[in-house]
């Protein structure tokens, strides 16, 4: 109860206060819009940014990680899969 009646009367103090200093607040009101797009601005830049060294270093990742394959390699791996191939027959026919 103690909170409802505080917060209206702040809310009555607060209406009274805007209409008596109206042209303060409206001066006030002028110089903070400009200093609030400003730092706005150049947090969506910075974020931007480093959003874009993000992509960059996933590209440079993507790049580094590429396998180079010989042809030895490519005969290990055909003669393993025909030896799992062999072995899949044998344990089909058990």
């Amino acid at each position: 109860m103690k909170t409802l009646i505080g917060g209206a009367a702040a809310s009555v103090l607060g209406l009274i206060g805007l209409a008596v200093w109206w042209k303060p607040f409206l001066q006030l009101l002028a110089g903070a819009i400009p200093i609030m797009l400003l730092l706005g601005g150049g947090l969506a830049l910075y974020l931007g940014f480093d959003e874009l060294k993000d992509t960059w270093k996933k590209d440079d990742t993507k790049a580094d990680n590429t396998p180079v394959k010989t042809e030895d390699d490519v005969e290990k791996y055909k003669t393993e899969i025909n030896h799992l191939k062999k072995e899949i027959e044998s344990l089909k026919k058990s």
